[in-house]
């Protein structure tokens, strides 16, 4: 019998979908056994799924696909976490399997999700909520389970990745390298969840919560994005050194979980210095398989569609089987966020300051006064003759000592002339 299948979301990764199993779905039965029929679709454009050759498919009520008792799995691509989040939880309190690309809404309500699977005995797959195409939530939870993870660093945002890395290669200033992100259609119109790190939130949210089997929600990540990186910070970096990249970082600490996105110097030598363009990569180390890392595209249709129809023909292969699921949730452990103030790294911090006598030192002194020793000092003009870039170095710093230090200064009259730029060191 074949495994039915609903999907909601006739965009760009559902239409990948519909694609690979019109081609693919003979090579299927015969190289794996599984049968699998897509027997509804629904979206709010019915030109979307005529296009796919589905139109004979389409409906505009998802109640048709969660409510259909002949459906086994849905698979939810439309996003966001308001009529998918009623998609999704509708399906699972009838009984279906679901697979679900949806990254915001696993970071917000997985918890939910989870339980509501596991009363219906059914499973939640959402590979490609992180990370595009690159198999990393499976490997997680099946390949290396054996360990105990100690850290998942992560460059999960293509977008943000290809403007640093035009910034970096070619010099461009940020308005400019975002605008041909848009032109060439990596980054939205709306460009915030990417250059904000909202997207990196959400996904290392997901990624903490599998590898430190404890519940992470986005909520508890802090994000700062990249509006404030220029060349003149890459250049420097280049110079000490370094690479800079939106991470997202998560540790276990014997405190609990360390868990951040922002702009980050990593060392040039460091695989993930890299990474470039719109590629995404992540590094897991564990206590026994060690350091290994996970690279590839990290959107578009095919990659996308890729995770997603893994996720379909797994999850598709246990009902075929009659196996029921396998590794559900595993966040039992409870352990703390650890408050970001605690942080304690090297800084790289930029100013753009009055071209005056008395304002390095004043700067100085502040951070002096607030426990931040400085490692170096550098001043370079600007093409506002009146203003120069004050480029600080530390030693490693409490982040509560920094961000002290960096209210006082900004509380300072004629002090700052644009919000600092701070770039936290990994080394």
């Amino acid at each position: 019998m074949p495994v039915k299948i609903g999907l909601v979301g006739t965009g760009t990764v559902g239409g990948g979908c519909i694609d690979i199993i019109q081609k693919h779905r003979e090579d299927f039965k015969r190289h794996y056994g599984i049968d699998i029929e897509l027997v509804r679709v629904c979206s709010l454009d019915p030109a979307e799924a005529e296009a796919h050759g589905v139109g004979h498919l389409f409906t505009s009520d998802f109640h048709e696909i969660t409510g259909d008792p002949e459906i086994d799995l849905v698979i939810e691509l439309i996003g966001g976490t308001g009529v998918a989040h009623a998609i999704v939880t509708e399906a699972l309190k009838n009984g279906k399997n679901v697979v679900t690309a949806n990254k915001a809404l696993m970071a917000t309500a997985g918890e939910e999700i989870f339980h509501l699977a596991d009363e219906a005995g059914v499973e939640i797959a959402f590979e490609a909520s992180v990370g595009g195409g690159i198999p990393i939530i499976d490997p997680l939870k099946h390949s290396l389970i054996s360990n105990e993870i100690s850290s998942v660093l992560g460059i999960v945002n293509g977008t943000t990745n290809y403007m640093l890395t035009r910034m970096d290669e070619d010099g461009m200033p940020y308005d400019e390298v975002l605008a041909e992100a848009q032109a060439k259609g990596f980054a939205e119109a709306d460009p915030t969840a990417d250059v904000d790190g909202f997207d990196a939130a959400a996904k290392i949210a997901i990624l903490a919560s599998i590898a430190f089997n404890s519940r992470v929600v986005m909520s508890d990540v802090h994000n700062e994005g990249i509006r404030n990186i220029q060349p003149i910070d890459l250049a420097t970096a280049r110079d000490m050194g370094y690479s800079v990249k939106l991470l997202a970082i998560g540790h276990r600490l014997p405190e609990g979980v360390d868990v951040r996105v922002h702009p980050t110097m990593i060392p040039r030598s460091h695989q993930l210095a890299h990474v470039n363009g719109v590629d995404n990569a992540i590094y897991v180390t564990g206590d026994a398989v060690g350091e290994t890392m996970f690279f590839g595209a990290g959107a578009g249709s095919g990659p996308a569609a890729s995770a997603v129809m893994g996720d379909v023909l797994e999850v598709s292969r246990h009902i075929t089987l009659g196996v029921p699921p396998i590794v559900g949730c595993t966040c039992t452990d409870e352990l703390p966020i650890v408050p970001m103030d605690n942080l304690e790294t090297r800084y790289y911090i930029r100013f753009v300051v009055p071209d005056r006598t008395g304002v390095l030192a004043a700067a100085a002194e502040v951070f002096a006064k607030h426990d931040v020793s400085l490692r170096s000092v550098v001043q370079e003009g600007t093409r506002e003759r009146d203003a120069v870039n004050l480029i600080f170095v530390t030693h490693t710093a409490r982040e509560k000592n920094i961000r002290t230090a960096l209210a006082e200064l900004g509380a300072m009259e004629d002090m700052l002339l644009a919000d600092p730029t701070v770039i936290r060191v990994e080394d």
